[in-house]
């Protein structure tokens, strides 16, 4: 078993990370604090946003950038801001020449109000990034239809919500989170936005989702480089669980130790497992 979970690597598009945890670089307080918290949390993935972040002056840019690099950390561009199909795909063509890699996290905001991801210009969005060559990581919904049109597409990858952007409510939803789960084993699920606390994380880690990306939560948080290091050890915890095969929740009381005498469980009496060794290789 220890050698089975130290083995576990996520793989998006054939890269393997030893971490599960993505992390974003926007609102951090100074250059210095993002700089730790990328070391305290030593995420898979650094996300950042070509419109929002590297849109000041080519000064400002470039030192953004030039932080990014030094962390020695995969890149991972983002769409945020745009609300049309076409403004999404021009955003991406432009990330993949300024930063050098096919990966784009796609975001097509629907609703201004929540940040809701706009089902129908998301599609239409990774249908064309798939076919000149992205590999694109969708911010979506829980929402199975929306899903599998994404799936559809060519996405090996979907990054559900789990509340809208920014609320650190935690999962809204996690009956249609767990559903989604159970109905996508071979897809790689990674939530993205909502969550706040790293027992959110830990959660739905413990639900067997591939992976966690976290900005606001550790970059408004009042010790954001203690919070991206508890929010490792979140990811870590939730993933180790899954993989363990947690025993399945019983109506009624069951002795801890079933006979005087006899510590161990005889083999009828042991409690089943839903998962374990088979549903951790599925993902």
């Amino acid at each position: 078993m220890e050698e089975r979970l130290s083995d576990d690597q996520l793989i998006l598009y054939g890269r393997s990370f030893t971490s599960r945890l993505l992390l974003g670089t926007a609102r951090y307080a100074s250059p210095a604090v993002l700089s730790d918290a990328v070391r305290a949390a030593a995420p898979a993935l650094l996300t950042l946003s070509l419109r929002r972040q590297v849109s000041g002056s080519s000064h400002s840019g470039q030192s953004f950038w030039d932080l990014v690099r030094e962390t020695g950390r995969t890149i991972l561009p983002n769409t945020a801001g745009c609300c049309t199909a076409s403004e999404a795909v021009n955003t991406a063509c432009m990330a993949r020449d300024l930063f050098q890699t096919d990966l784009i996290k796609l975001e097509v905001i629907g609703d201004e109000a929540n940040l809701q991801p706009d089902p129908f210009g998301l599609v239409e969005a990774a249908t064309d990034l798939i076919r000149r060559g992205f590999q694109v990581l969708p911010y979506c919904t829980e929402d199975w239809v929306l899903c599998r049109r994404l799936m559809d597409a060519g996405c090996e990858v979907l990054m559900p919500w789990a509340a809208p952007i920014g609320t650190g409510q935690g999962p809204r939803n996690p009956r249609g989170l767990r559903e989604l789960r159970e109905r996508a084993p071979q897809v790689r699920l990674i939530v993205d936005a909502g969550i706040g606390l790293p027992s959110h994380a830990c959660q739905v880690m413990e639900w067997g989702f591939d992976g966690v990306l976290i900005n606001t939560a550790v970059s408004c948080a009042l010790d954001p480089v203690q919070m991206a290091a508890a929010f490792a050890n979140g990811v870590r915890a939730g993933r180790t669980a899954f993989r363990a095969g947690p025993m399945i929740p019983r109506d009624a009381a069951v002795p801890s130790t079933p006979e005087i005498g006899r510590p161990f469980a005889s083999a009828s009496l042991q409690l089943p497992m839903d998962h374990g060794a088979d549903a951790s290789s599925l993902h």
